[in-house]
C-alpha cells in the first residue's frame, strides 16, 4: 500500500494532478469541508487547474466543529489531497487524486489563522457546503434563530467561533474597515435559493453584533445561487478497503460519487471568479428556471 501523499503521487495507479500544486495560491475559503466540497467544487477546480488555468483559485476548506478535527488529521496527513472514486453503471471504478485544496484550517485549533486567511485579499469567494440546518433559520418564524445556542456563544465569546457566520462576518468587517473589497459569499448546498439563505445567515449574525455592518453586508456583497447536483454518499471503511485493493491507495478518506455531475451559477462575482465554464459549469443570469426543472424532473 502508498499512503497518499505529494510525495507519493508519481508512484499511484490512479489519475493524478499534473500542474504544480507548489505554484497554485489560495482563492476561495470553504466552510463545510465534506464529501460534497471535495466531490463538486473541489472537483471543478482540480479539471481547471488540470487544464492549466485558474492555480490562483485554490481552496482552503475550514473546519469549525469539534466532529472536523477528524478531517484536520487526514487532510494534514494527506498534504490535502483524497481520492474522488467515480463509480460507474458497470460496475467499474475510476479514480481521480484531486488537488485543488491547498490547506485546512481548523477553527477551534487557531481561529486567528482562519480571520488571517479571510483577511487575504487573494481570496474573492468564501463558499459553504453546511446543510440546511446549518443556516440557523428559527423554524417557526424562519428568520435567523440569535437564540441558537451556537450563535449565543459566538456573541459572548467572538475570539473562540462555533459558526460560519461568526467567521465570515468578522472577515467582511476587516474588510469594510479597510476600505477593501469584500468577498463573494457562494452557498452551495443542494437548495433552491440557496444564496438567499446565506444572504439571511450572514446578514442576520451581522445585524446581532453591528447594524450599519449588517446593512452595508446587504448592499455591498454578493451572494450568487447556483443549482448543484451530484449524489456523493459518506465514505465507508468498504471504499477505504476498494481504494487500497484495487489502487494500492492508502487513502483514509476517499469520496464515492456518481458519474452524473452538474454546477449552474448566477454570475455576480464581483470581485472576480474562475473561468469555470471551460470545465462544463453554466453561468447565468436567473438560476431559478434551472431550479425548477430539477424540481419537476425529480418529482
Amino acid at each position: 500500500m502508498t499512503a497518499l501523499s505529494s510525495a507519493t503521487l508519481a508512484t499511484l495507479s490512479a489519475s493524478t494532478p499534473t500542474y504544480d500544486r507548489e505554484a497554485a495560491s489560495v482563492g476561495i475559503v470553504h466552510f463545510g469541508f465534506g464529501n460534497f466540497h471535495r466531490s463538486h467544487v473541489a472537483m471543478y477546480l482540480d479539471r481547471l487547474m488540470e487544464n492549466g488555468a485558474g492555480l490562483d483559485w485554490g481552496i482552503c476548506g475550514v473546519g469549525v466543529l469539534e466532529q472536523d478535527a477528524g478531517m484536520r488529521d487526514v487532510m494534514r496527513a494527506q498534504d490535502c489531497l483524497f481520492t474522488l472514486v467515480v463509480r460507474h453503471p458497470d460496475g467499474s471504478l475510476e479514480p481521480r487524486v484531486v488537488g485543488s485544496v491547498l490547506e485546512y484550517l481548523y477553527g477551534p485549533d487557531d481561529a486567528a489563522a482562519v480571520h488571517q486567511r479571510l483577511d487575504d485579499p487573494a481570496v474573492r469567494i468564501v463558499s459553504l457546503t453546511v446543510t440546511e440546518g446549518g443556516y440557523l433559520k428559527n423554524p417557526a418564524t424562519g428568520d435567523f434563530d440569535a437564540e441558537n445556542p451556537a450563535v449565543v456563544h459566538d456573541l459572548a465569546h467572538p475570539e473562540d467561533p462555533r459558526t460560519a457566520f461568526a467567521y465570515i462576518v468578522e472577515g467582511l468587517r476587516r474588510r469594510r474597515d479597510a476600505g477593501a473589497a469584500p468577498f463573494t459569499v457562494m452557498s452551495c448546498d443542494n437548495l433552491q435559493g440557496n444564496g438567499d439563505y446565506a444572504r439571511q445567515a450572514v446578514v442576520g449574525f451581522a445585524r446581532l453584533t453591528d447594524p450599519d455592518l449588517a446593512t452595508w453586508i446587504d448592499t455591498s456583497v454578493a451572494f450568487p445561487n447556483c443549482m448543484v447536483d451530484r449524489i456523493t454518499p459518506s465514505t465507508t471503511d468498504a471504499d477505504r478497503e476498494a481504494v487500497h485493493r484495487e489502487f494500492g491507495i492508502e487513502d483514509e478518506w476517499p469520496v464515492p460519487a456518481e458519474p452524473f455531475t452538474q454546477w449552474i451559477v448566477e454570475d455576480e462575482f464581483p470581485t472576480g471568479r474562475p473561468p469555470l465554464e471551460s470545465v462544463d459549469v453554466q453561468f447565468v443570469a436567473d438560476v431559478r428556471p434551472y431550479e425548477l426543472m430539477k424540481l419537476r424532473l425529480l418529482n
